[in-house]
This record gives structure tokens, sequence and C-alpha cells, in this order.
């Protein structure tokens, strides 16, 4: 949808400012139920691409997030909306350089940027995930984000785990996927995935699950190979994931052909941290969920402004 189907007064706006992504939503408030979705804008900033080891963001990612959020602003502007919220999650979390970055997108994009935490973070997942999808029982739910990831689980009413790794897609690419072979890579990774939730696993692994619903961009790339024709029908498994991963460290290519061409620099990145979540947490399949994050920022704005 573009910002031909905005209508001026009473919108709602969700801005997500991921460590990969920048979403932007603009909504009609709802009272039966998710505030209604009238035009959706992304862009792939990639925030978290090349910070610095000193911790700062770097000069393109910094220029491409305020190039982003200006134009953002005019969209905005011109739909005249009712309320706004503006979260940004773990690449302006961790950047020292962050609190610049928010202060110089301030007067191009007309709102201030809220940095929540992980914790808050895997809640409005889980939110969104909610609001979105039909699941019954115990959820295990997965964001693979650019710089962080969550895991959370919880039921219809309440959530029992939540956590936010310092783990993402982007900050991987960057970190062991930059020379090499693969194959070492994705052992790199998977021993990194471990130590990031050794803390965690006693908690993780007594939870009670019934499904596993992936959210994020890696899960539904994979949800993409299966509509080309690459991988089966029906849920993500683990032996489709080590395929994938063989593919990928012979011959990527025949899976590139069957990707948005968006995805496909995190992609490796995003495959081997997923496969390392499987088999740590004996996963056996996992399922593509609807709503993540931006919806759970609709969800609270229409709950706190209508």
């Amino acid at each position: 949808m573009t910002s031909d189907n905005m209508i001026n007064g009473g919108l709602l706006a969700a801005v997500t400012l991921g460590s990969n992504s920048f979403n932007l939503l603009l909504a009609k408030p709802n009272p039966q139920g998710i505030p209604q979705v009238v035009a959706k804008h992304k862009r792939k900033v990639r925030l978290a691409d090349g910070m610095t080891a000193q911790g700062a963001l770097g000069d393109e990612a910094f220029a491409r997030g305020l190039e982003c959020l200006s134009w953002f602003g005019d969209i905005l502007r011109s739909a005249e909306v009712a309320g706004v919220e503006v979260l940004a999650t773990a690449a302006l979390r961790y950047a020292n350089n962050g609190d610049a970055f928010c202060q110089q997108a301030l007067p191009l994009l007309g709102y201030p940027i809220e940095v929540i935490s992980g914790d808050r973070e895997a809640e409005l997942i889980y939110q969104g995930m909610r609001a979105c999808s039909q699941v019954d029982g115990t959820a295990l739910v997965i964001d693979i984000g650019g710089a962080s990831t969550e895991l959370v689980v919880g039921d219809e009413t309440s959530i029992g785990f939540k956590h936010s790794f310092e783990l993402g897609c982007v900050s991987y690419n960057q970190q062991f996927l930059s020379q090499g072979c693969l194959s070492a890579s994705f052992d790199s990774i998977h021993q990194a995935v471990t130590k990031a939730l050794a803390p965690q696993m006693e908690k993780l692994l007594a939870q009670p699950w019934q499904h596993c619903l992936g959210v994020s961009g890696t899960v539904r790339s994979l949800f993409e190979l299966k509509e080309s024709g690459w991988l089966p029908q029906g849920l993500v498994t683990r032996a489709e994931l080590q395929e994938v991963k063989r593919q990928l460290c012979h011959d990527p290519q025949p899976i590139f052909a069957s990707l948005d061409a968006e995805r496909r620099p995190t992609f490796v990145a995003g495959v081997a941290i997923l496969l390392a979540l499987f088999e740590l947490l004996h996963i056996d399949g996992l399922d593509l969920a609807g709503g993540a994050l931006r919806e759970g920022v609709l969800v609270q704005l229409q709950a706190n402004c209508c």
C-alpha cells in the first residue's frame, strides 16, 4: 500500500527503527481489534551495518537513517496523524552516538525517538504477534533482528519468558561473514549463539511451548523459498535448515535467485542464527506468524489514544 491510500486526520502512526529496517505504518483506529493499516512504508537502512569497534554507528548507516527519517517526516506531515509513536531498538540501544542520531533526526522526523529496552521490545513483538495471528496455547516466538534477537514464550493471556539477546543478522554478517568459508562461519555463529543463550538456557528449556513461530525477515525469506518451490510447503524444519546451509555453503546462487534482493545480504547470518536456535532449543518445526514489533506499537497506540 502506498501514500495514495492515506486518509487525512484520525490516523495512528507507528514508526519502528530497527537495526536492519525502518518501518512506518499508518492505520485507522479499530475499537473491535487491531488498527486497520492503510499505508506501509519500509526501507532497509541496515543501521547496525558498519558499527565501529568503539560502538559507534558508521557514517554511511548514520546518513541512511537520517535520509529515511526525513522521508518519513514528509509522510507524517502530509497525513496529519492523531497519534504517533517512534521507537528504536538494538542499534540505537548499543550505539554510543545514538543520542546524536536522535537529536539530528528530531527536526527531520518531527517527533522524538524513544529507545526502548530489549524486554520492552520483546513484549511489543509478542503483542503484535498475538494481535495478528490465530494461535492456541503456548508459543515460542523468535524475532531475529539486525543487532538483537528476541525470544518470547507465552499464551493468550500472559508471557512466561522474554529476553533480548545481543545477536543479529546484520551485526553477525559483519562479524563472521566478511571473509573465509561459509561452513566455518556457520560454526562460529553457532558458538556465539550458544554463548549468548547460556545464561538463560535453563529458563528457556523449562518453558513448555506447543508452537514455534518466527516473525523476522529471515523466517519470511525461508517461506519465500517455500513459495518458489525451493523448499516444500509446511513448517520450516531442522532438516530443511540444514539443507539450506548445505546449499549456501556449496553455491548460494540458486537460493538467492528465489529471494527478494533486499533480503539476500543478511540471509546467511540469519539462517545460521536460526539453525543454532533450532539445535540448542530442540525445535523441530517453525511457522510464520503475522504481526511483530510495529503491529505491537499500533496496538499500544490505540490503547493510549482511543
